[in-house]
């Protein structure tokens, strides 16, 4: 079974037909970020990569968009960086 994201820039629209086509292909989160940047990378013809720190409380209150280090983001970021580093590494010549 594929576990996949949705990824659309349109929140809050979506359609009660679309939300059943995502189901039936085992959709289990919608992001809203990424869009953008795949856009982007399409019309550069260039490459990206995203990561998504996932979270079921995003803004339900005012400021609480860092979520400190008890829900994830200290770990969230040593994977951002060491993915930053290997690919540094890689587009350096390294190994």
């Amino acid at each position: 079974m594929a576990l996949a994201t949705w990824t659309t820039d349109a929140a809050y629209r979506e359609t009660e037909s679309a939300i059943d086509a995502a189901w039936a292909y085992d959709v289990l989160a919608v992001e809203m970020e990424a869009v953008a940047l795949y856009a982007f990378a399409t019309a550069m013809r260039r490459s990206v990569v995203c990561f998504a720190h996932v979270t079921n409380a995003m803004a339900q209150t005012e400021g609480d968009f860092g979520k400190g280090e008890a829900d994830g983001t200290t770990a969230t970021l040593a994977v951002i960086g060491a993915a930053a580093q290997g690919w540094s590494s890689s587009a350096a010549g390294g190994h």
